[in-house]
């Protein structure tokens, strides 16, 4: 399972490249691979306010239906429009063309309530 060392993650799964007040969302490899095969992506829509740990969106796989969840709170200011017709690119390359959406972050506070890479590993019994 591929953790990268230089991003946060959340209980729900999903990272968080953080680069000054923009933040890059996108889900883990390990969820990827529990979900299988993604079919389709609702993400949030860029100028809506999400709050950290709330549902924003949604994913669908071919067994199931899950929540996307933003890890900070908010401004959505970008969305991958290549999901709309490339949904798999989350199964392919979770943490590069697979990112979901970008935030301008609202409280930089926030970030302390992530998971650092090995507190995630822990999370999900590595």
């Amino acid at each position: 399972m591929h953790i990268p060392e230089d991003l946060k993650y959340t209980k729900e799964h999903e990272w968080v490249k953080i680069e000054g007040e923009v933040a890059t969302v996108g889900i883990t490899d390990f969820a990827q691979s529990e979900l299988s095969d993604i079919v389709y992506i609702e993400p949030p829509t860029v100028g809506q306010e999400v709050i950290q740990f709330e549902p924003c969106g949604t994913i669908e796989a071919v067994k199931t239906v899950a929540d996307l969840y933003s890890p900070l709170s908010g401004e959505v200011i970008e969305v991958n429009e290549e999901l709309e017709s490339e949904p798999g690119l989350i199964n392919n390359d979770p943490y590069g063309l697979g990112w979901i959406f970008k935030i301008r972050i609202k409280d930089p506070e926030e970030i302390k309530n992530l998971l650092s890479p090995d507190d995630y590993k822990k999370h999900i019994g590595e």
